[in-house]
């Protein structure tokens, strides 16, 4: 067994992330128990029987607290290591501040005169799109190959406005959404198939979170 050092200040993203990636395990085994408390009693029931009795109880609960759950191991994870918090923070204003930069300068080449029929984003709200933007294709192609959006984030990371850690932390941030809006549906769905069809949904985003979560590219 390999010995790990009580502290890191500089944690590798799995140790950095882990008690996020705890919470989403956790969620994902609490999927597959939500689904079965639907499915297994019409597994258990007489081949004859028309009406079987199913507990939708514990999928509405997950709807409901899988995002609280996720946050606070999210903060959990912060409080561990403050150190890292501090350095993410720096790295967000430096390349927040190129992005903006960036927008900026985009602005001043623009045809002079040119209106649209809504406002357009500020330079610092287009830096938070970008990086939600940029974190959503990476994770869209996490999925079908890990290597290509590896390159991606590297082809991201080249010009200084994003780092590839908040490229990837945005990026989960898109699989837990993902995942969380099918476990809403689940919760509202009216059919009780459907509810536990729609529960196990979210488990290929939230583990697509946990890889996400644990890569490392820097």
């Amino acid at each position: 067994m390999t010995a790990t050092p009580a502290r890191l200040d500089l944690p590798a993203r799995r140790r950095r992330h882990a008690r996020l990636i705890a919470a989403l395990t956790a969620t994902v085994g609490a999927c597959a128990t939500a689904a079965a408390a639907l499915y297994q009693p019409v597994a258990d029931a007489p081949p004859g029987q028309d009406a079987v009795v199913v507990d939708p109880l514990p999928v509405v609960y997950l709807g409901h607290t899988a995002a609280p759950l996720l946050e606070a191991a999210r903060a959990e994870g912060d409080a561990r290591w403050p150190a890292a918090v501090a350095r993410e923070r720096e790295q967000a204003q430096r390349t927040s501040a190129a992005r903006v930069a960036l927008a900026r300068a985009e602005e001043i080449v623009e045809e002079p005169g040119l209106s649209w029929p809504v406002p357009l984003p500020t330079a610092e709200q287009g830096a938070v799109i970008d990086l939600a933007g940029a974190g959503d294709q990476v994770a869209e192609l996490w999925r079908a190959d890990p290597a290509q959006a590896a390159a991606l984030v590297r082809e991201l990371t080249a010009g200084g406005e994003f780092t590839a850690a908040e490229v990837l932390d945005a990026a989960v941030d898109a699989a837990i959404g993902a995942g969380l809006l099918a476990l809403n549906d689940a919760g509202t769905a009216s059919d009780p198939s459907m509810m536990a069809e729609q529960c196990l949904q979210a488990v290929p985003y939230l583990v697509l979170a946990v890889a996400l979560a644990s890569a490392d590219l820097d």
